[in-house]
C-alpha cells in the first residue's frame, strides 16, 4: 500500500508546463451573485438603519426635549419616520450604536401607529403648552421601499425562472441528433458515427458467428468497393435484419460494423421513434432518412426494430389510431417507396422475428435475414478465448473444458461467467482464477447463489437427498437421458437442491431421447413415494417442464397417434391475440388424456427402474446426505459406467473421421 504524502495535498503545476483544466464557470452563479448582493444592499447597506420605538418613548424623550426637528408620515406604511435636530444624535447611545452621527441624514427613528387622526390628536395634546410657531408639523409622504417592489415582482420572476429551467430541461431529454429543443421534438434522435469517431470495436473482437459475420463483412464491402458489385448489373441490398435470442451479440457485431466501415453510421434503437406525442415517430423517421441520404453511402441501425414494427392490425388495443402503425408506415415508405435510397443501408436487430410486420421483411426492404444463433462448442471457445484475455489465468484452464461446460450460453453470458469467475477468485484473495473459480461461477449463474445459511430439518434434508438421488439414478440408467454432472442438496437460489447435467447438443431430438428426458424429470416424485410413501412440494418445477414438454409433444411435434401428426403452433405469431384454440373441445380432451397417459407411463418407467435398483439408490442418497455434493465418478462407483456414452464417443469419433476423409478427398478433387 502506498502512503500519502504531506505534500500531496498542494497543487503542483503538471509535469510538461500543461496548466489544469480551469472548471467551467455556471451562469447560474451569475444569477445568484447578483442577487445576493441586492439583498446585502437591503439588508446590510453601507446607509445605517433607523432605530425602532414608540410613541410614548418619542413623546417623553425626544418630544418634550424639543429634540426632534420634523416628522414624517408614511401614508401607505402606516409609520412615523423621526428626523432629530442634526446637533442631538450623539446624545443618544443607540443611535451612536447603529453608526448614526451628527449632521448625518435621517430617518433616525421609526414607529407605527394605528390611526393618523389618533396620532395627530395625541400630538396635539403633547405640544399643547408650547407656542404654535414651535409645533412641529407631521409631512405627509407616500414611500415604495425596494423590498415592495421585491414582493411584487418576484413571483412572476419565479414563475419565469420555473418556465426557463423546465423547459431548458426538456430541450435537453428531448433533443437529438438532429437538433435540441421542444421545437424540434420531431427531430431524429440517432447518434451519428463517422471517420472522426473513435471506435475501438471491429470484427476482431466478434468472437464465432462465422456465417453471419461474413455477411455483415459482405455489405461493409458494398459500401467500401460498389462497383466491384454493380459492374455485372447487381444491386446493393437495401437492408439486412440481425435476428437471434438475447446476448448472442447482434448489437456487438453493429458495433464492429461502425468500426470498420469507413462511411457514416447512424444508430438508434426503435424506442426512439416512439413519443407520447403524435407524429412524433414518423417526423423522426422522416428527418432520420433525410440526414442519411445526405451523407450517403452510409449505414443506419436500428436496435429493437420490433418496439415500431410489429404487426399491423395484432395489437390488443384495437380499433385504436396507434402511434407505432404510423412510425411503421413512414418507414415502410422511406425504405423502398416512390424515392430511391441508394447508398443508404439499413441494419436492424431483434428477438422477435416472429412478430415483426410481413410488409417489413419482404425482399426490397430488408433484402437479407441474417441468424445469430447461440454459439456452438467451436465458437463458444473462441468467445471465452476473447473474454479471458483481460483475466489473470491460472495454469489449470482448458478453454475446451470451459466450451464444454456451457452448453446452450450465449456470448453475454460468456462474458458474464468470465467477470463472475474474477470476483470469485478475488473475494477468495487468489492470485490467478483457477478452474474451480470457473465452475462456481457457472453454477451461480445457472442455480444462483449458494444459501447455505437456510435452516432445513434433518427429516426434509433426507427427502430431499433422495428425491436428487432418484433424479440421478433414474438419468444414469437411462440411455437418451442427458449425462449427469454432479448433484447437490445445498440450497441455491429458490432450489433446496439440484441435478446438474451437461445437455448433449443435438439439432433434431427423437420420441425416445424425449421420453428418457421426461422420465428423469419424474425420478425425485418416484423415489419420494418408494421411499417414503408420501410425496411433497418439491417435485413442483419437475411436473411443470413434465408437462409442457409432453403437451409440446402432442400438440406440436406430432408424437401422439391417437392425436395423429398435427401439429397447432403457429411458427409465424400471426395468432398471439387469438381468443379461440385452433382445434375443437373434443381434440382438446383428446390432448389432455395423451399427456396424461404419456406422464403417467413414465411415472411408472422412473418407479420401475428405482425398484430394481433401490440398494444403489440408497447408496447415492446417504453419501448425498454425508458429502452434499458428489460428482459423476461417485455415481460410475456406485452404479456403474453408462455403456451408451463409450458408443456416442465411437459414433463421434467415426463421424469426425469420415468428415475429415470427404475433406481431403474434395481438395484432392479440386
Amino acid at each position: 500500500m502506498v502512503e500519502k504524502k504531506k505534500n500531496d495535498n498542494f497543487n503542483f503545476p503538471p509535469v510538461g508546463g500543461k496548466s489544469p483544466k480551469t472548471p467551467k464557470m455556471n451562469g447560474y452563479w451569475m444569477y445568484i451573485l447578483i442577487f445576493a448582493i441586492i439583498i446585502g444592499f437591503q439588508f446590510f447597506g453601507l446607509s445605517a438603519s433607523p432605530e425602532k420605538t414608540s410613541w410614548q418613548k418619542v413623546k417623553t424623550s425626544l418630544l418634550d426635549k424639543q429634540e426632534i426637528q420634523r416628522l414624517v408620515a408614511i401614508s401607505n406604511s402606516g409609520e412615523v419616520e423621526v428626523y432629530l435636530k442634526p446637533d442631538k444624535i450623539e446624545n443618544h447611545a443607540d443611535l451612536v450604536a447603529r453608526g448614526f452621527k451628527n449632521n448625518q441624514k435621517g430617518p433616525h427613528y421609526v414607529f407605527t401607529v394605528g390611526s393618523f387622526e389618533a396620532f395627530e390628536q395625541n400630538m396635539r395634546e403633547a405640544q399643547k403648552e408650547l407656542p404654535e410657531d414651535q409645533w412641529i408639523e407631521i409631512v405627509y409622504e407616500s414611500e415604495y421601499k425596494w423590498t415592495d417592489f421585491f414582493s411584487l415582482i418576484f413571483p412572476l420572476l419565479l414563475i419565469v425562472g420555473i418556465w426557463f429551467i423546465f423547459f431548458r430541461r426538456m430541450n435537453k431529454s428531448m433533443g437529438g441528433g438532429g437538433g435540441s429543443g421542444i421545437f424540434n421534438v420531431g427531430k431524429s434522435k440517432a447518434k451519428l458515427f463517422d471517420r472522426e469517431s473513435n471506435i475501438k470495436i471491429t470484427f476482431k473482437d466478434v468472437a464465432g458467428l462465422a456465417e453471419a459475420k461474413q455477411e455483415v463483412e459482405e455489405i461493409v464491402s458494398f459500401l467500401k468497393n460498389p462497383d466491384k458489385y454493380t459492374k455485372l448489373g447487381g444491386k446493393i441490398p437495401k437492408g439486412a435484419l440481425l435476428v437471434g435470442p438475447p446476448g448472442t451479440g447482434k448489437t456487438l457485431m453493429a458495433k464492429a460494423m461502425a468500426g470498420e466501415a469507413n462511411v457514416p453510421f447512424f444508430s438508434m434503437s426503435g424506442s426512439d421513434f416512439v413519443e407520447m406525442f403524435v407524429g412524433v415517430g414518423a417526423s423522426r423517421v422522416r428527418d432520420l432518412f433525410q440526414q442519411a441520404k445526405a451523407k450517403a453511402p452510409c449505414i443506419v441501425f436500428i436496435d429493437e426494430i420490433d418496439a415500431i414494427g410489429r404487426a399491423r392490425g395484432k395489437n390488443p388495443n384495437m380499433g385504436a389510431n396507434d402511434e407505432r402503425e404510423n412510425t411503421l408506415n413512414q418507414l415502410l415508405t422511406e425504405m423502398d417507396g416512390f424515392e430511391t435510397n441508394s447508398g443508404v443501408i439499413i441494419i436492424a436487430a431483434t428477438n422477435r422475428a416472429d412478430i415483426l410486420d410481413s410488409a417489413l421483411l419482404r425482399a426490397g426492404r430488408f433484402d437479407r435475414q441474417i441468424n445469430v444463433d447461440l454459439p456452438e462448442l467451436k465458437d463458444r471457445e473462441a468467445i471465452f478465448k476473447v473474454h479471458l484475455k483481460p483475466l489473470r489465468l491460472a495454469q489449470d484452464i482448458d478453454i475446451s473444458f470451459l466450451a464444454k461446460q456451457t452448453p446452450g450460453f450465449s456470448g453475454a453470458d460468456i462474458a458474464n461467467v468470465a467477470n463472475e469467475a474474477a470476483l470469485i477468485a478475488a473475494r477468495k484473495d487468489k492470485s490467478a482464477v483457477d478452474k474451480q473459480d470457473f465452475l462456481d461461477a457457472i453454477d451461480r449463474i445457472v442455480g444462483g447463489l449458494e444459501n447455505r445459511s437456510k435452516m432445513i430439518k434433518p427429516s426434509e434434508k433426507r427427502n430431499i437427498a433422495y428425491h436428487e438421488a432418484g433424479h440421478a439414478t433414474v438419468s444414469w440408467l437411462l440411455q437418451h437421458a442427458h449425462p449427469l454432472l454432479k448433484v447437490t442438496i445445498v440450497p441455491r437460489g429458490k432450489a433446496l437442491g439440484a441435478a446438474w447435467y451437461l445437455p448433449q447438443e443435438r439439432q433434431i431430438t427423437t420420441k425416445d431421447q424425449l421420453l428418457d428426458q421426461m422420465c428423469s424429470l419424474l425420478g425425485g416424485r418416484a423415489a419420494e413415494e418408494l421411499v417414503f410413501n408420501e410425496i411433497s412440494t418439491g417435485a413442483q418445477n419437475d411436473l411443470e417442464r413434465a408437462t409442457k414438454q409432453a403437451y409440446a409433444m402432442v400438440s406440436i411435434f406430432g408424437m401422439s397417434e391417437k392425436v395423429g401428426m398435427l401439429s397447432y403452433y403457429d411458427s409465424t405469431g400471426q395468432s398471439d391475440f387469438s381468443f379461440t384454440k385452433p382445434y375443437s373441445e373434443k381434440t382438446a380432451e383428446l390432448i389432455d388424456s395423451e399427456v396424461k397417459e404419456m406422464i403417467s407411463t413414465a411415472y411408472e418407467r422412473a418407479k420401475t427402474i428405482l425398484r430394481e435398483h433401490q440398494e444403489q439408490h440408497k447408496q447415492v442418497a446417504e453419501l448425498l446426505i454425508e458429502k452434499e455434493v458428489i460428482f459423476s465418478d461417485d455415481l460410475e462407483r456406485i452404479l456403474g459406467k453408462r455403456p451408451w456414452d463409450e458408443d456416442e464417443d465411437n459414433q463421434s469419433k467415426e463421424e469426425s473421421t469420415e468428415t475429415e476423409s470427404v475433406i481431403e478427398n474434395n481438395r484432392d478433387g479440386e
